[in-house]
């Protein structure tokens, strides 16, 4: 990525910047992997990461991770962390809204490798500049 910051990054400027639903922004890179914030509410897509795990903090509201085999919901308040091991099939939701911030291997499509029919709301990206 061009022109990655060597400053430090106010978490709440960033949200600030933008305001798009399930579209990930890349605040920094840590070796191959990015960190990205995103604003979500509502469904994301099943889907599922074959070669890498999808770290999770939650910022702000609340983030329901459900996962397939076995089926259950992980729930996370703000403050939390979940990591969602590569493989594993998941679909993130938040019902009142959410922010949150991901680390993944760079060039993670937010789709993952395998996925379920796309909504128009999903925006299937590999993370946008701020």
């Amino acid at each position: 990525m061009t022109g990655m910051s060597t400053e430090p990054v106010d978490l709440t400027t960033a949200l600030d910047t933008f305001d798009a639903l399930w579209s990930p922004r890349v605040l920094a890179r840590v070796n191959d992997h990015d960190v990205r914030v995103a604003k979500v509410r509502g469904e994301h897509v099943w889907h599922r990461h074959d070669n890498t795990d999808e770290f999770f903090l939650v910022l702000s509201g609340h983030l329901d991770i459900a996962l397939r085999a076995p089926d259950r919901v992980v729930t996370l308040p703000r403050g939390s962390v979940f990591v969602v091991p590569r493989g594993a099939e998941h679909k993130p939701s938040s019902a009142e809204g959410a922010t949150i911030l991901m680390v993944e291997l760079t060039g993670t499509l937010t789709v993952g490798d395998r996925h379920d029919p796309l909504p128009g709301h999903v925006d299937v990206t590999t993370g946008h500049e701020l």
